[in-house]
């Protein structure tokens, strides 16, 4: 069984920073890609950032350089550093790996940009 588990989400005033963490455990042979997605109230998941297991990164245009993706390998991790945030990010971030060729999602957590 592979978990997947965010965490760092919040509250935040616009223009702040956030760092988010997803980490994949259990019995995990290989781990490609590791992304973040997004979904904010009435609108679609759309993809925020993924990188692959060799660092390859890609990110939506609205978050390139604001938004940076990172991933620690030995520890199945990925982050999501956040900077000059505004109040459109506001959403559940979600984390997405796929792992042993199958998919998994974790239960995505808030981040909310308000004064």
């Amino acid at each position: 069984q592979v978990q997947v588990v965010e965490s760092g989400g919040g509250l935040v005033q616009p223009g702040g920073s956030l760092r988010l963490s997803c980490a994949a455990s259990g019995r995990i042979f290989s781990i490609n890609p590791m992304a973040w997605y997004r979904q904010a109230p009435g609108k679609e998941r759309e993809l925020v950032a993924s990188i692959t297991s060799s660092g390859s990164t890609n990110y939506a245009d609205s978050m390139k350089g604001r938004f940076t993706i990172s991933r620690e390998r030995a520890k199945n991790t990925v982050y999501l550093q956040m900077i000059s945030l505004k109040p459109e990010d506001t959403a559940v971030y979600l984390c997405y790996t796929r792992v042993n060729k199958y998919d998994y999602w974790g239960q995505g957590t808030q981040v909310t940009v308000s004064s």
